[in-house]
């Protein structure tokens, strides 16, 4: 009757090993794991590295747009930061009106708040054509120059011809090379902060 209980030990000797040896293959993986974590990526560390001088070169300047405001009985171009915008988006800033810096200095807008929003279409190339929500023959002679001048100078091409469309009315085409400007002026652009 010896036999059986040293049977019984026998076998829990061996589910004891088979713990154990799921122990032993824990153990070696977590320290697997560990050991990779520390090596890292195989990157060793280093002090400071000599590069060279630092960039040097033309800095590219800021985009701006340029809307066409109004000072006294004439219009002036006026750079505004935020970079290059679509004819209609920047005739929608005219007629959203000036900044309090641009009204500091003396600058408003004709165009007035209800001419927008604006329909600009490009036919045919060098061509453009602006559609208002008011009729054309409501704007001041300076609204229509302000349109003219920004919507051509958003496209960026010298001697773009901009025709006005509003209530069944059309007017043009014009350039901006027909306008009163300010003589001489090159953009202003907003005081430094």
């Amino acid at each position: 009757m010896r036999a059986r209980p040293a049977r019984r030990a026998l076998v829990a000797a061996l589910e004891s090993l088979e713990s154990l040896e799921s122990l032993v293959s824990l153990v070696s993986l977590v320290s697997l794991v560990s050991l990779v974590a520390v090596a890292g990526c195989g990157v060793r560390p280093t002090g400071v590295v000599r590069a060279g001088d630092p960039p040097s070169g033309a800095v590219q300047p800021a985009v701006t747009t340029i809307l066409y405001l109004v000072r006294g009985d004439r219009i002036a171009a006026v750079e505004r930061p935020g970079g290059a915008l679509s004819p209609s988006a920047a005739l929608a800033l005219l007629a959203a009106g000036v900044t309090a810096e641009e009204e500091a200095r003396g600058l408003t807008t004709d165009v007035p708040s209800g001419a927008g929003p604006f329909s600009v279409t490009a036919d045919p190339p060098g061509h453009l054509e602006v559609a208002l929500s008011t009729p054309v023959g409501e704007l001041s002679a300076l609204a229509v120059e302000q349109i003219v001048c920004t919507a051509a100078d958003a496209t960026r091409r010298d001697s773009t011809e901009v025709t006005l469309v509003g209530a069944g009315r059309r007017l043009g085409p014009r350039t901006c090379a027909e306008a009163d400007l300010a003589p001489d002026d090159p953009p202003e652009k907003p005081p430094s902060s």
